[in-house]
């Protein structure tokens, strides 16, 4: 391995992302260094580089990664994250220590949020990242978009054979976060009546896991019918095209009277009260799309109060347990990584992906391929 890489370095919020050689990483304990076969294009991202969600710059974004295992930190065995073995990194990294990680809510881990979300560190407070004259770089999750990354192995699960490498880098956020909504979140059962707002990689990925996990029918809803043709063919039932019609209507005339649940995929006001207001008696909408900045949305009181309609917001999901899931219904078919990757840009190619993102162009998911096992 060379001394250096390649990254996509984010230098301040309204700037676009630039190709720069900095240092290659070198894991410490617990950790893994991983060469990047893809990271994921997701909206986080975007926020952040928008200055949407705070974060410390200049950093290396990127957070949903697969990729080969090529060197271990101190005191990591190789046992279950070994040298050579292909893995999936999880967007949240649990310290596996506190309060929340002991009772197993690996998703509400209080130093990943701590440490790495507010400070772009690891737990033992530094980065792994330096420009080539050693000044930090923070790290948004692991920084996927570089040709390395270190991740704590607390947030890589192994990937088995059939699974195509670069696809299934979107297990790590995009299939992660769809299950722990639907599974931990919605508590889906069997039979019961589901509807997605927006069917970009996370709502594709309920789509298709809601139906994996008995949903009688799914309702599809996006402002873009090329998106929604999509959905369908990922196994929604009904496609509900928000710009053409009245989403709320529809869906409560689709599924007679509203959904069982309600998935709210975008984080958009908007989209938040039309998705509550498509649950039926009983029914519960789960928040699963991170909004910009303070964004609120207005929950009217009176009905949530007489319907018994619950609401609740699910962020990832508990990865130590729950990424093994998600990889083990992929490998199963019942998640297709292959039908939810659509694009697949050279990392050379980042800002491109980001400007097409920003244009809704992008349908499902997208991912960047670092190719670093290309060079020397």
């Amino acid at each position: 391995m060379t001394s250096s890489m390649l990254a996509a370095v984010w230098e301040r919020p309204g700037e676009p992302l630039r190709l720069e050689e900095i240092r290659r990483p070198v894991p410490g304990a617990g950790e893994a260094l991983v060469r990047v076969d893809a990271c994921g294009v997701c909206h986080t991202d975007l926020h952040v580089m928008k200055g949407e969600v705070a974060f410390p710059a200049p950093a290396v974004l990127g957070h949903e990664v697969s990729g080969e295992v090529v060197e271990l930190g101190p005191g990591v065995t190789g046992e279950r994250i070994a040298v050579g073995g292909q893995v999936v990194g999880a967007f949240v990294m649990p310290c596996g220590n506190c309060p929340a990680c002991g009772r197993g809510r690996d998703d509400l881990c209080a130093a990943f949020f701590a440490q790495n979300r507010l400070r772009g560190v690891l737990y033992d407070g530094t980065t792994r990242l330096h420009r080539t004259d050693g000044r930090p770089l923070a790290m948004y999750s692991m920084g996927g978009f570089a040709e390395y990354a270190v991740v704590p192995v607390t947030a890589l699960t192994p990937l088995p054979a059939g699974l195509d490498p670069e696809a299934a880098a979107v297990l790590g956020c995009a299939g992660l976060t769809a299950w722990g909504a639907v599974r931990n979140a919605a508590r889906l059962q069997p039979g019961e009546t589901v509807v997605v707002v927006a069917v970009g990689g996370v709502g594709s990925s309920l789509v298709q896991l809601a139906k994996d996990q008995g949903a009688a029918t799914v309702v599809a809803v996006d402002v873009d019918d090329e998106k929604l043709a999509g959905a369908g063919r990922l196994g929604a039932d009904h496609l509900v095209n928000s710009r053409t019609s009245d989403p709320v209507a529809a869906v409560r005339d689709l599924l007679g009277g509203g959904a069982d649940v309600a998935f709210e995929a975008l984080g958009l006001p908007q989209t938040f009260e039309e998705a509550l207001r498509m649950v039926g008696d009983g029914g519960r909408m789960v928040a699963v799309g991170i909004a910009a900045g303070a964004a609120t949305a207005a929950v009217e009181i009176t009905p949530l109060v007489r319907r018994g309609v619950q609401i609740t917001g699910s962020f990832g999901a508990r990865t130590r347990t729950d990424l093994p899931a998600v990889v083990e219904r992929a490998a199963a078919g019942a998640l297709s990584v292959t039908d939810t990757v659509t694009r697949r840009y050279p990392l050379t190619d980042i800002e491109q992906a980001f400007t097409d993102l920003r244009a809704g162009r992008i349908q499902g998911r997208a991912v960047v391929t670092p190719g670093a096992a290309a060079r020397p």
